[in-house]
């Protein structure tokens, strides 16, 4: 009984502070190049991917999508931002601590972000979450990393889980 009390008491302090909150922020790398260009589109297979991530991502609420001015970010982004009729934010790929700063001061949202594979894990571990893997290689495209913020009153927090989508790289 009083534990149900002492949680009565904390979510009726959440819900009268402002200070309590949840983002999600799914951040995923751009989907396969067509060639190794700069300005590069994507490919075939990197097009059956993009719409992988739309199918993958299209229940989950997300409100905003995060690319950088790359063309193959904002093809990576393009069917579900289609899907949900949003207009995706360009962000700058370095330094990488812009897009991070922006993402922190999001509240209760639902957030995609494209990105590339030098930049994916510095993004991750500038939410404050700690991703099992040190390097995305050139060529794998299907990891879907999953940063959860919760914002409670005397506490941050920042977990990632790792999860892919679409093909594997293999194929």
């Amino acid at each position: 009984m009083l534990k149900q009390v002492i949680w009565l008491v904390w979510l009726g302090g959440c819900l009268s502070l402002t200070g309590c909150s949840t983002t999600t922020v799914y951040i995923v790398r751009h989907a396969e190049r067509a060639n190794d260009s700069d300005t590069t589109s994507i490919s075939a297979a990197g097009h059956q991917r993009a719409q992988a991530l739309a199918d993958r991502l299209a229940g989950t609420g997300i409100d905003s999508i995060f690319t950088t001015p790359y063309l193959r970010t904002r093809q990576t982004a393009a069917p579900l931002a289609q899907r949900l009729n949003i207009q995706p934010v360009t962000y700058p790929t370095q330094p990488t601590q812009t897009v991070v700063d922006r993402l922190k001061r999001i509240r209760s949202k639902e957030v995609l972000v494209v990105g590339h594979s030098n930049t994916v894990l510095e993004i991750v571990r500038g939410l404050g979450a700690r991703p099992s893997k040190t390097k995305i290689e050139h060529n794998e495209y299907n990891n879907l990393f999953v940063v959860t913020l919760r914002r409670r009153p005397f506490a941050k927090s920042a977990d990632v889980s790792a999860l892919t989508y679409g093909a594997s790289p293999t194929q």
